[in-house]
């Protein structure tokens, strides 16, 4: 009885068989499908590798809401190298809310030499480079995203050789923390002093021939430090023409948040446009000489994420791929040989001639003779 049973079972199996097996004796195989089972082989090898390598790679989304944090501090990372004496700068933080930020509050200034070793000069003509190239290629910054922790820092190295030249500039870095609000950082003659209308620089006791405003972004970000990352200003240089002229950068900072599979870290990315010129009251050019650098806070805020192609769908591609190459070679394939007989029978039908046969009556027939027994001998 379960013998029956299991006969029956096996039976209804067989009948639900959506893959019926035809026998080896009922195939034929042909050059033709041979070759085009290779091509079909060789086609669904290459597309499983570029898939696998889809598969692999990652993307970066962006998406983009309403900031809604006002109330945080915002970090602001320097190094800045001015062609000038230390004692004879000042660089201090005024924002709309009127609150004014010291140098003192975080940032050294260390006396240096502006001109730059040659190791230096090298890290300085590959970082312009990569700015060159984020310019055109915007799709860079992804990689430069994905990159991050990962790749070499993009801090000044030390000079490599023992200068014995006296300093003449003052590099002036470290980070300072200030209000979510619009402001501007500057670098002028003179130490910050405050003032009950706002602020100002003691520039009387400084001649006017020792005014070089001439200058050299190293780095410049905001929010948290993360290295690897290139932000637009890094590498820049900027060569003062007169001893009294003004340098102005206007910066509109986008906080980001940033996932990817190496870091998560709340950071800002910054648009900027440059502008400079030369102050002469006479000319009707008015101005303070120095390094302004007006920033302004987005209302929107950047979530950036780096995505991967779930292994779910890699199956299903992979599947499709499969399926559709031997469906579309069946078919070419089938089309080919049809096209291949049709031709080949009107080929044949037409190397038949016709023959005049005489007939009793005196006419003529067009048909093809029939083949007798008597017409083989």
């Amino acid at each position: 009885m379960r013998r029956l049973n299991r006969k029956k079972t096996l039976n209804l199996m067989k009948e639900l068989d959506a893959f019926p097996k035809v026998p080896e004796s009922y195939v034929e195989t042909s050059a033709s499908g041979g070759t085009v089972s290779l091509i079909a082989f060789t086609t669904i090898a290459f597309l499983t590798i570029m898939e696998f390598m889809v598969y692999r790679d990652t993307w970066m989304k962006y998406e983009y809401e309403v900031d809604k944090d006002f109330t945080s501090k915002l970090r602001i990372n320097i190094d800045i190298t001015v062609a000038m004496r230390c004692q004879y700068v000042g660089a201090d933080v005024l924002d709309l809310a009127e609150t004014m930020v010291a140098s003192a509050d975080g940032l050294i200034y260390e006396p240096v030499v502006f001109d730059l070793s040659p190791q230096q000069k090298e890290w300085q003509r590959m970082l312009q480079l990569i700015q060159s190239r984020l310019q055109e290629e915007h799709s860079l910054q992804d990689v430069i995203f994905k990159s991050a922790f990962k790749s070499a820092s993009t801090a000044l190295p030390p000079r490599e050789d023992n200068s014995l030249q006296s300093p003449d500039a003052c590099r002036i870095h470290g980070h300072l923390y200030v209000n979510k609000v619009a402001g501007n950082f500057h670098i002028t003659v003179g130490k910050a002093i405050p003032h009950p209308r706002g602020h100002a620089h003691l520039a009387a006791l400084v001649s006017h021939e020792s005014y070089n405003f001439s200058h050299r972004i190293d780095h410049l970000s905001f929010g948290e430090l993360i290295p690897g990352i290139i932000n637009p200003l890094d590498g820049t240089e900027k060569i003062a023409s007169d001893h009294n002229q003004m340098f102005q950068y206007f910066i509109t900072v986008v906080p980001t948040k940033l996932h990817t599979y190496k870091i998560s870290a709340e950071t800002h990315q910054f648009s900027v446009t440059e502008r400079e010129r030369v102050i002469n009251h006479a000319a009707g050019s008015h101005g303070v000489s120095g390094i302004f650098m007006k920033y302004d806070i987005s209302s929107l805020m950047v979530t950036v994420t780096e995505e991967h192609m779930p292994f779910w769908q890699f199956l299903v591609r992979l599947c499709g791929i499969i399926g559709g190459i031997f469906s579309t070679t069946g078919i070419l394939h089938g089309f080919g040989r049809f096209v291949a007989e049709v031709i080949f029978c009107r080929f044949r039908l037409g190397s038949y001639k016709s023959i005049s046969v005489p007939l009793p009556d005196g006419h003529t027939s067009n048909h093809l003779p029939l083949i007798t027994d008597n017409s083989t001998h």
